[in-house]
């Protein structure tokens, strides 16, 4: 014996949800990049003690705030300095939920830092010495 069930008509609230989470699974996100680039080009960049690269280099980053980020290049003085990523208005708490869950696009924050590297300088002979004869001295005088 066979059954036949009759068509099941949906009513506004169901498409309503079907149509809402269609829409919801399609939403929005953040990509969020940082171009780091040095002078001169090719120079080892660090961020929070990981390398993560030779400049120029565009990577992707997770949260807004501090970085410390350590430039090395043969022939330049090594760059220790901090680099800070601001928070934009759309990811103020409250806000984000509305911009990562809601809005049906991808939002791109796009950031670029540039670094400029000195020249390693070498000490003449004298500097050296009088360096040499300080620490001598205060190895002698300040190990009481």
């Amino acid at each position: 014996m066979r059954t036949t069930r009759a068509p099941v008509a949906y009513g506004p609230a169901a498409l309503l949800m079907v149509w809402t989470a269609g829409l919801l699974s399609g939403a929005g996100c953040i990509e969020r990049t940082v171009t780091i680039t040095t002078v001169p080009e090719g120079a080892t960049v660090h961020l929070n003690d990981q390398e993560v690269g030779k400049s120029p280099i565009t990577l992707p980053f997770t949260w807004y705030g501090d970085y410390d980020v350590i430039c090395r290049k043969e022939g330049y003085e090594t760059l220790r300095t901090r680099m800070r990523l601001a928070t934009p208005w759309y990811q103020l708490p409250g806000i984000d939920l509305i911009t990562e869950c809601f809005v049906p696009f991808t939002v791109r924050d796009r950031r670029a830092a540039e670094f400029q590297l000195d020249p390693k300088t070498i000490p003449s002979r004298e500097e050296i010495l009088t360096h040499a004869e300080e620490l001598k001295q205060r190895a002698l005088f300040e190990s009481d």
